[in-house]
């Protein structure tokens, strides 16, 4: 066996029609069924034997429900590396619904949409396929590696639900891990934010608007002066505060649920909404202002009764923050790889989640690296295939731990 980390033109092309194969799969979240075929069909067919292909039970855990769980694929070590650390690809298998029924073609340096209403679905569908063309370029050209675990993760777009109900233990303990989603090859993504989801669910009382508005408590109404309150106090959009418990971080309400007619006094709303902040306790502090604003309308609407409506939030964690130090091998062996392809790392720390989120609570600290995608989840998603081929030998570096 040899340990080449060359990849020929005639490979790269490879990659990339495996690639365009992949973007053509319709996949959105909790509907992973046919690309996960496809992965399994084009590993099946280049001799990884069935019994190194499971699925766990993610998707019964999740509150989507979905057709599957998430892919794992584990390889052996080979060439006499089978005692090095396991290392991990991932690439989560689900897209946003705008890219269903994507048609991509490839224009020069780039691919992106037939249809100018449908998104591409690189994201992830770019991720998907680094690991898995990597795999398959192992394999067939028998090269040398550690143990290596490809790690296919569903429903990511709706909440990372695939990583955060992972069987880690299938995962076969990877000690050094690397999820590929995002744009250029050369971004090192140590650290996500945190965030809650919330619904906000108030309940008022329902009159005839016309005839005894005055017995009726408007849901609505309460839910309009909680939001102005807390865009008085600076808690909704960016936030920042001073003082002891100060900090930075983002809120949103997301949808507002108010059904009814013009003629009654709603009884019912119901609002979605999330925080987000690298900090555990400012995070909490933010969702106490919204509990406050929410608390604080129930008083301030009431009918001629005396009567006042009520609210119950349900909070959820959706994923915890984390941030990787420079010092972690899964950091520096990333680094490592950037550069053998000629390039710079830049690293950052983003204001969203990532699975890596998930799988650093399962113990597994992740670096994040991107494939290419831009404008992800628009009408003008597109590839670039230069991010997409280093990032597809950046793979193959860290899969060979060379």
């Amino acid at each position: 066996m040899t340990c080449d980390t060359t990849l020929s033109q005639t490979d790269l092309n490879r990659s990339i029609t495996l690639l365009t194969r992949l973007l053509a799969i319709p996949g959105i979240s909790g509907e992973e069924e046919k690309v996960a075929r496809f992965v399994t069909t084009q590993l099946r067919q280049a001799g990884v034997p069935a019994s190194a292909i499971k699925t766990d039970l993610a998707h019964k855990r999740s509150p989507i429900g979905g057709q599957m769980g998430n892919l794992i694929v584990k390889l052996p070590g080979t060439g006499g590396l089978n005692r090095h650390p396991r290392r991990m690809l991932v690439g989560h298998l689900d897209t946003v619904p705008i890219c269903a029924g994507c048609k991509p073609r490839r224009r020069g340096s780039r691919i992106t949409s037939v249809d100018s209403s449908t998104g591409l679905g690189a994201d992830n569908r770019t991720g998907v396929a680094v690991a898995l063309s990597t795999g398959l370029h192992l394999i067939r050209n028998k090269l040398s590696h550690p143990p290596l675990t490809l790690f296919f993760p569903v429903q990511e777009e709706t909440g990372l639900y695939g990583a955060r109900y992972l069987t880690a233990t299938m995962l076969g303990k990877p000690k050094l891990a690397y999820n590929f989603d995002g744009g250029s090859s050369s971004k090192l993504t140590m650290g996500g934010t945190g965030a809650y989801r919330m619904i906000i669910d108030i309940q008022g009382i329902a009159t005839h608007a016309g005839l005894r508005p005055q017995d009726g408590i408007s849901a609505i109404t309460i839910a309009g002066l909680a939001i102005a309150q807390l865009h008085r106090g600076g808690w909704l959009g960016r936030v920042r505060k001073q003082g002891q418990l100060g900090g930075w971080g983002t809120s949103n309400i997301g949808h507002f649920n108010a059904p009814g007619s013009t003629n009654v006094v709603s009884n019912r709303a119901v609002l979605h909404a999330e925080v987000r902040s690298h900090t555990p306790r400012f995070r909490k502090r933010m969702l106490n202002a919204f509990s406050t604003a929410f608390k604080d309308a129930l008083g301030r609407v009431t009918n001629v009764a005396g009567q006042t409506g009520t609210v119950n939030i349900d909070v959820e964690l959706d994923y915890e923050a984390f941030e990787l130090k420079k010092t972690e091998p899964c950091v520096k062996a990333a680094e490592a790889a950037i550069h053998a392809v000629g390039d710079k790392p830049h690293h950052a720390v983003v204001d969203g989640g990532l699975d890596a989120n998930w799988l650093y609570v399962h113990g597994i600290p992740t670096v994040t690296m991107g494939a290419g995608q831009e404008n992800p989840h628009t009408v003008d998603e597109s590839l670039n295939l230069y991010e997409y081929c280093q990032a597809c030998r950046i793979a193959l570096h860290l899969a060979t731990g060379v």
